[in-house]
Protein backbone atom coordinates (compact mmCIF):
# COMPACT_ATOMS: atom_id res chain seq x y z
CA UNK A 1 0.00 0.00 0.00
CA UNK A 2 1.38 3.38 -1.00
CA UNK A 3 0.92 5.67 1.97
CA UNK A 4 -0.35 9.24 1.89
CA UNK A 5 1.65 11.55 4.13
CA UNK A 6 -0.29 14.50 5.56
CA UNK A 7 1.72 15.17 8.73
CA UNK A 8 4.16 17.71 7.35
CA UNK A 9 3.73 20.03 10.33
CA UNK A 10 5.40 17.31 12.38
CA UNK A 11 8.22 16.75 9.91
CA UNK A 12 8.79 16.85 6.17
CA UNK A 13 10.52 14.44 3.80
CA UNK A 14 14.02 15.43 2.78
CA UNK A 15 14.37 17.20 -0.55
CA UNK A 16 16.52 15.19 -2.97
CA UNK A 17 18.80 18.17 -3.58
CA UNK A 18 19.36 18.50 0.18
CA UNK A 19 20.31 14.84 0.43
CA UNK A 20 22.74 15.23 -2.45
CA UNK A 21 24.37 18.25 -0.81
CA UNK A 22 24.71 16.49 2.53
CA UNK A 23 26.07 13.26 1.04
CA UNK A 24 28.72 15.23 -0.82
CA UNK A 25 29.88 16.76 2.47
CA UNK A 26 29.81 13.38 4.22
CA UNK A 27 31.92 11.82 1.48
CA UNK A 28 34.46 14.59 1.03
CA UNK A 29 34.75 16.69 4.21
CA UNK A 30 35.62 15.06 7.51
CA UNK A 31 37.79 17.54 9.38
CA UNK A 32 36.82 19.06 12.70
CA UNK A 33 35.84 22.68 11.97
CA UNK A 34 37.69 23.82 15.10
CA UNK A 35 40.98 22.38 13.84
CA UNK A 36 43.49 24.77 12.29
CA UNK A 37 44.80 22.33 9.65
CA UNK A 38 43.60 22.24 6.04
CA UNK A 39 40.82 19.68 6.53
CA UNK A 40 39.47 21.66 9.48
CA UNK A 41 39.56 24.95 7.61
CA UNK A 42 37.68 23.41 4.68
CA UNK A 43 34.83 22.36 6.96
CA UNK A 44 34.83 25.71 8.77
CA UNK A 45 34.38 27.35 5.38
CA UNK A 46 31.30 25.17 4.71
CA UNK A 47 29.70 26.25 7.98
CA UNK A 48 30.38 29.94 7.42
CA UNK A 49 29.10 29.70 3.84
CA UNK A 50 25.87 28.16 5.17
CA UNK A 51 25.61 30.88 7.81
CA UNK A 52 26.02 33.56 5.15
CA UNK A 53 23.32 31.90 3.02
CA UNK A 54 20.84 31.80 5.90
CA UNK A 55 21.62 35.38 6.93
CA UNK A 56 21.21 36.63 3.38
CA UNK A 57 17.76 35.05 3.03
CA UNK A 58 16.59 36.67 6.28
CA UNK A 59 18.24 40.04 5.58
CA UNK A 60 20.31 39.45 8.71
CA UNK A 61 24.04 39.59 9.27
CA UNK A 62 25.97 36.31 9.65
CA UNK A 63 26.86 37.34 13.22
CA UNK A 64 23.16 37.17 14.14
CA UNK A 65 22.76 33.49 13.16
CA UNK A 66 23.62 30.70 15.62
CA UNK A 67 23.21 27.05 14.62
CA UNK A 68 21.47 24.77 17.12
CA UNK A 69 20.17 21.21 17.36
CA UNK A 70 16.70 22.40 16.31
CA UNK A 71 13.76 24.57 17.26
CA UNK A 72 13.45 23.37 20.85
CA UNK A 73 17.02 24.29 21.71
CA UNK A 74 16.68 27.61 19.91
CA UNK A 75 13.46 28.44 21.81
CA UNK A 76 15.03 27.42 25.13
CA UNK A 77 18.13 29.51 24.48
CA UNK A 78 16.12 32.58 23.51
CA UNK A 79 13.82 32.34 26.52
CA UNK A 80 16.25 31.29 29.23
CA UNK A 81 19.17 33.44 28.12
CA UNK A 82 17.06 36.41 27.04
CA UNK A 83 15.34 36.58 30.41
CA UNK A 84 18.65 36.16 32.25
CA UNK A 85 20.47 38.79 30.20
CA UNK A 86 18.02 41.52 31.17
CA UNK A 87 17.03 40.17 34.60
CA UNK A 88 13.40 40.14 33.50
CA UNK A 89 10.84 39.06 36.11
CA UNK A 90 7.65 39.13 34.03
CA UNK A 91 6.95 37.02 30.94
CA UNK A 92 3.97 37.02 28.59
CA UNK A 93 2.90 34.14 26.36
CA UNK A 94 -0.34 32.36 25.37
CA UNK A 95 -1.88 29.06 26.40
CA UNK A 96 -1.59 27.69 22.87
CA UNK A 97 2.18 28.00 22.39
CA UNK A 98 4.37 25.00 21.60
CA UNK A 99 5.53 23.06 24.65
CA UNK A 100 9.11 24.17 23.98
CA UNK A 101 7.91 27.63 25.00
CA UNK A 102 5.16 26.82 27.49
CA UNK A 103 7.14 24.28 29.53
CA UNK A 104 10.27 26.45 29.57
CA UNK A 105 8.43 29.49 30.92
CA UNK A 106 6.55 27.43 33.50
CA UNK A 107 9.86 25.95 34.67
CA UNK A 108 11.38 29.43 35.05
CA UNK A 109 8.33 30.48 37.09
CA UNK A 110 8.60 27.41 39.35
CA UNK A 111 12.31 28.05 39.88
CA UNK A 112 11.71 31.67 40.80
CA UNK A 113 13.71 33.01 37.85
CA UNK A 114 10.62 35.01 36.88
CA UNK A 115 8.04 36.23 39.38
CA UNK A 116 5.03 36.36 37.11
CA UNK A 117 3.82 34.62 33.95
CA UNK A 118 0.89 36.24 32.13
CA UNK A 119 -1.20 34.70 29.37
CA UNK A 120 -2.55 36.92 26.65
CA UNK A 121 -6.15 36.20 25.70
CA UNK A 122 -6.88 34.19 22.56
CA UNK A 123 -10.26 33.74 20.89
CA UNK A 124 -11.95 30.52 19.77
CA UNK A 125 -9.92 30.53 16.55
CA UNK A 126 -6.56 31.07 18.22
CA UNK A 127 -6.21 34.78 17.46
CA UNK A 128 -4.15 36.89 19.85
CA UNK A 129 -5.94 39.77 21.60
CA UNK A 130 -3.53 42.59 20.78
CA UNK A 131 -5.29 45.05 23.08
CA UNK A 132 -4.88 42.63 25.99
CA UNK A 133 -1.20 42.20 25.11
CA UNK A 134 -0.77 45.96 25.32
CA UNK A 135 -2.58 46.06 28.68
CA UNK A 136 -0.26 43.38 30.08
CA UNK A 137 2.79 45.29 28.90
CA UNK A 138 1.47 48.61 30.15
CA UNK A 139 0.60 47.36 33.63
CA UNK A 140 3.79 45.43 34.38
CA UNK A 141 7.51 46.03 34.56
CA UNK A 142 9.72 45.32 31.55
CA UNK A 143 8.51 42.05 30.05
CA UNK A 144 9.67 39.14 27.94
CA UNK A 145 7.09 38.28 25.26
CA UNK A 146 6.99 34.89 23.54
CA UNK A 147 4.29 34.52 20.87
CA UNK A 148 4.53 32.22 17.85
CA UNK A 149 4.01 33.18 14.22
CA UNK A 150 1.68 30.32 13.29
CA UNK A 151 0.09 27.88 15.67
CA UNK A 152 1.41 24.40 14.91
CA UNK A 153 -1.97 22.70 15.48
CA UNK A 154 -4.47 25.27 14.22
CA UNK A 155 -2.48 27.13 11.59
CA UNK A 156 -3.80 30.50 12.84
CA UNK A 157 -1.33 33.28 12.02
CA UNK A 158 -0.32 36.07 14.39
CA UNK A 159 0.56 39.48 13.02
CA UNK A 160 4.11 39.39 14.31
CA UNK A 161 5.00 42.80 12.90
CA UNK A 162 2.17 44.26 14.97
CA UNK A 163 3.38 42.36 18.05
CA UNK A 164 6.88 43.68 17.38
CA UNK A 165 5.62 47.26 17.22
CA UNK A 166 3.73 46.85 20.51
CA UNK A 167 6.75 45.29 22.21
CA UNK A 168 9.00 48.09 20.98
CA UNK A 169 6.60 50.67 22.39
CA UNK A 170 6.92 49.14 25.88
CA UNK A 171 10.60 48.22 25.66
CA UNK A 172 9.82 44.48 25.85
CA UNK A 173 12.08 41.68 24.65
CA UNK A 174 10.27 39.76 21.90
CA UNK A 175 10.85 36.11 21.03
CA UNK A 176 8.86 34.63 18.15
CA UNK A 177 8.66 30.88 17.51
CA UNK A 178 8.81 30.77 13.71
CA UNK A 179 9.40 27.01 13.40
CA UNK A 180 6.19 26.37 11.42
CA UNK A 181 6.59 29.34 9.08
CA UNK A 182 10.31 29.43 8.35
CA UNK A 183 10.75 28.71 4.65
CA UNK A 184 7.03 29.15 4.01
CA UNK A 185 6.98 32.94 4.29
CA UNK A 186 9.62 35.62 3.79
CA UNK A 187 11.13 36.71 7.11
CA UNK A 188 12.89 40.06 6.81
CA UNK A 189 14.43 40.64 10.22
CA UNK A 190 15.20 44.26 9.45
CA UNK A 191 11.44 44.90 9.20
CA UNK A 192 10.42 42.46 11.95
CA UNK A 193 11.04 43.94 15.39
CA UNK A 194 11.75 40.60 17.06
CA UNK A 195 14.85 40.02 19.14
CA UNK A 196 14.74 36.26 18.52
CA UNK A 197 13.32 34.00 15.81
CA UNK A 198 14.00 30.30 15.32
CA UNK A 199 14.16 27.51 12.75
CA UNK A 200 14.05 23.71 12.67
CA UNK A 201 15.31 22.42 9.32
CA UNK A 202 13.12 19.32 9.26
CA UNK A 203 9.98 21.47 8.91
CA UNK A 204 11.11 22.65 5.46
CA UNK A 205 12.45 19.49 3.81
CA UNK A 206 15.80 19.69 5.58
CA UNK A 207 17.42 17.25 8.04
CA UNK A 208 16.35 16.58 11.61
CA UNK A 209 18.60 17.57 14.50
CA UNK A 210 19.59 21.01 13.25
CA UNK A 211 18.16 24.51 13.37
CA UNK A 212 19.19 28.05 14.11
CA UNK A 213 18.52 30.93 16.45
CA UNK A 214 18.52 34.49 15.16
CA UNK A 215 19.58 37.01 17.80
CA UNK A 216 19.13 40.66 16.87
CA UNK A 217 22.44 42.54 16.92
CA UNK A 218 20.99 45.11 19.35
CA UNK A 219 21.13 42.65 22.27
CA UNK A 220 23.69 40.29 23.72
CA UNK A 221 23.02 37.07 25.62
CA UNK A 222 25.20 34.46 27.31
CA UNK A 223 25.26 30.86 26.07
CA UNK A 224 22.98 28.13 27.38
CA UNK A 225 25.32 25.27 26.40
CA UNK A 226 28.92 25.66 27.56
CA UNK A 227 31.97 23.86 26.22
CA UNK A 228 34.23 24.90 23.39
CA UNK A 229 34.35 28.16 21.50
CA UNK A 230 32.02 27.06 18.72
CA UNK A 231 29.40 29.45 17.33
CA UNK A 232 31.52 32.39 18.41
CA UNK A 233 31.50 31.18 22.03
CA UNK A 234 27.71 31.01 22.02
CA UNK A 235 27.05 27.27 21.73
CA UNK A 236 29.64 24.71 22.81
CA UNK A 237 29.95 21.40 20.97
CA UNK A 238 31.30 20.28 17.61
CA UNK A 239 28.96 21.53 14.91
CA UNK A 240 26.57 19.26 13.00
CA UNK A 241 28.24 20.11 9.72
CA UNK A 242 26.14 17.88 7.45
CA UNK A 243 22.97 19.18 9.08
CA UNK A 244 24.01 22.83 8.82
CA UNK A 245 24.82 22.46 5.13
CA UNK A 246 21.48 20.66 4.61
CA UNK A 247 19.60 23.39 6.48
CA UNK A 248 21.07 26.15 4.33
CA UNK A 249 20.30 24.23 1.14
CA UNK A 250 16.71 23.52 2.24
CA UNK A 251 16.09 27.16 3.13
CA UNK A 252 17.62 28.29 -0.14
CA UNK A 253 15.29 25.98 -2.08
CA UNK A 254 12.29 27.07 0.00
CA UNK A 255 12.90 30.74 -0.77
CA UNK A 256 13.55 30.17 -4.48
CA UNK A 257 10.34 28.12 -4.93
CA UNK A 258 8.19 29.82 -2.29
CA UNK A 259 5.50 31.41 -4.46
CA UNK A 260 5.06 28.24 -6.52
CA UNK A 261 4.70 26.07 -3.42
CA UNK A 262 2.38 28.54 -1.68
CA UNK A 263 0.01 28.49 -4.63
CA UNK A 264 0.10 24.70 -4.98
CA UNK A 265 -0.37 23.92 -1.29
CA UNK A 266 -3.06 26.57 -0.74
CA UNK A 267 -4.97 25.06 -3.65
CA UNK A 268 -4.74 21.64 -2.01
CA UNK A 269 -5.93 23.00 1.34
CA UNK A 270 -8.89 24.80 -0.24
CA UNK A 271 -9.77 21.69 -2.25
CA UNK A 272 -9.80 19.45 0.84
CA UNK A 273 -11.85 22.00 2.80
CA UNK A 274 -14.47 22.22 0.07
CA UNK A 275 -14.80 18.47 -0.34
CA UNK A 276 -15.00 17.77 3.39
CA UNK A 277 -17.58 20.50 3.97
CA UNK A 278 -19.73 19.22 1.13
CA UNK A 279 -19.48 15.52 1.89
CA UNK A 280 -19.06 15.03 5.65
CA UNK A 281 -21.95 16.21 7.90
CA UNK A 282 -21.53 18.17 11.15
CA UNK A 283 -17.93 19.08 10.47
CA UNK A 284 -16.08 22.34 10.98
CA UNK A 285 -12.53 23.66 11.06
CA UNK A 286 -10.54 24.66 14.12
CA UNK A 287 -8.60 27.90 13.83
CA UNK A 288 -8.61 30.44 11.04
CA UNK A 289 -8.90 29.18 7.46
CA UNK A 290 -8.84 32.36 5.36
CA UNK A 291 -5.54 32.45 3.42
CA UNK A 292 -4.48 35.79 4.88
CA UNK A 293 -5.07 34.56 8.45
CA UNK A 294 -3.98 30.93 8.27
CA UNK A 295 -0.80 29.01 7.58
CA UNK A 296 -1.45 27.41 4.20
CA UNK A 297 0.19 24.10 5.14
CA UNK A 298 -2.18 23.29 8.05
CA UNK A 299 -5.87 22.34 8.22
CA UNK A 300 -7.38 21.26 11.55
CA UNK A 301 -10.71 19.48 11.16
CA UNK A 302 -13.23 18.94 13.97
CA UNK A 303 -15.29 15.82 13.32
CA UNK A 304 -18.67 14.96 14.86
CA UNK A 305 -18.74 13.08 18.15
CA UNK A 306 -18.35 9.39 17.41
CA UNK A 307 -17.95 6.04 19.03
CA UNK A 308 -14.29 5.25 19.78
CA UNK A 309 -13.20 8.74 18.75
CA UNK A 310 -9.66 7.97 19.83
CA UNK A 311 -9.53 5.38 17.07
CA UNK A 312 -10.03 7.91 14.28
CA UNK A 313 -6.32 8.46 13.68
CA UNK A 314 -5.72 4.72 13.96
CA UNK A 315 -8.36 4.05 11.31
CA UNK A 316 -6.77 6.61 9.02
CA UNK A 317 -3.38 5.01 9.64
CA UNK A 318 -4.50 1.47 8.75
CA UNK A 319 -5.97 2.92 5.56
CA UNK A 320 -2.56 4.32 4.62
CA UNK A 321 -3.12 7.94 5.68
CA UNK A 322 -0.63 9.61 8.04
CA UNK A 323 -2.03 12.58 9.98
CA UNK A 324 -2.10 13.78 13.58
CA UNK A 325 -4.62 15.23 16.00
CA UNK A 326 -6.50 14.65 19.20
CA UNK A 327 -9.15 16.29 21.32
CA UNK A 328 -9.40 18.93 24.01
CA UNK A 329 -8.64 17.90 27.61
CA UNK A 330 -11.75 17.00 29.56
CA UNK A 331 -11.52 18.24 33.18
CA UNK A 332 -8.06 16.78 33.53
CA UNK A 333 -9.38 13.27 33.00
CA UNK A 334 -7.38 12.77 29.86
CA UNK A 335 -4.24 14.19 28.31
CA UNK A 336 -5.51 15.89 25.21
CA UNK A 337 -4.34 18.83 23.14
CA UNK A 338 -3.51 21.87 25.25
CA UNK A 339 -4.06 23.98 22.13
CA UNK A 340 -7.63 22.74 21.61
CA UNK A 341 -8.26 23.16 25.33
CA UNK A 342 -6.85 26.69 25.08
CA UNK A 343 -9.50 27.66 22.50
CA UNK A 344 -12.27 25.88 24.47
CA UNK A 345 -12.85 23.19 21.86
CA UNK A 346 -15.47 20.50 22.52
CA UNK A 347 -13.63 17.57 24.17
CA UNK A 348 -16.17 15.13 22.73
CA UNK A 349 -15.27 15.93 19.16
CA UNK A 350 -12.11 14.37 17.71
CA UNK A 351 -9.90 16.62 15.61
CA UNK A 352 -7.42 15.77 12.89
CA UNK A 353 -4.61 18.00 11.67
CA UNK A 354 -3.92 17.48 7.99
CA UNK A 355 -0.70 19.25 7.02
CA UNK A 356 0.53 19.49 3.45
CA UNK A 357 3.76 19.81 1.49
CA UNK A 358 4.85 20.43 -2.07
CA UNK A 359 4.78 16.67 -2.68
CA UNK A 360 1.04 16.17 -2.04
CA UNK A 361 -1.55 15.90 -4.83
CA UNK A 362 -5.31 16.29 -5.31
CA UNK A 363 -5.55 12.59 -6.14
CA UNK A 364 -4.25 11.82 -2.65
CA UNK A 365 -6.85 14.11 -1.13
CA UNK A 366 -9.64 12.41 -3.08
CA UNK A 367 -8.63 9.12 -1.49
CA UNK A 368 -8.50 10.76 1.94
CA UNK A 369 -12.01 12.18 1.62
CA UNK A 370 -13.47 8.79 0.63
CA UNK A 371 -11.82 7.08 3.59
CA UNK A 372 -12.87 9.82 6.01
CA UNK A 373 -16.48 9.56 4.85
CA UNK A 374 -16.40 5.82 5.35
CA UNK A 375 -14.85 6.00 8.84
CA UNK A 376 -17.18 8.75 10.07
CA UNK A 377 -20.34 7.05 8.73
CA UNK A 378 -19.38 3.82 10.51
CA UNK A 379 -18.54 5.42 13.86
CA UNK A 380 -20.63 8.58 14.28
CA UNK A 381 -22.65 8.70 17.49
CA UNK A 382 -26.36 8.47 16.81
Amino acid sequence: MERIYLDNAATTPLDAAVIEEMVNVMNSYYGNPSSIHAQGREVRTLIEKARKTVAGLLNATPAEIFFTSGGTEADNTAIRCGIAAFNIKHAITSKIEHHAVEHTLNMLLQQGVIDKLSFVNVDEKGNIDYNHLEELLKNNERSFVSLMHANNELGTLTDIERVGDICEQYNAIYHCDTVQTMGHYVHDVRKLKAHFIVCAAHKLHGPKGVGFLYVNHSIKISPMIFGGAQERNMRGGTENVYGIVGLAKALQIAYSEMEQHQNHIQELKTYLMDRLQNEVPDLFFNGETAPEKSLYTVLNVSFPAMDMADMLLFNLDINGISASGGSACSSGSNIGSHVLTGIAADPNRPSVRFSFSKYNTKEELDFVVEKVKQIVSQNVTA
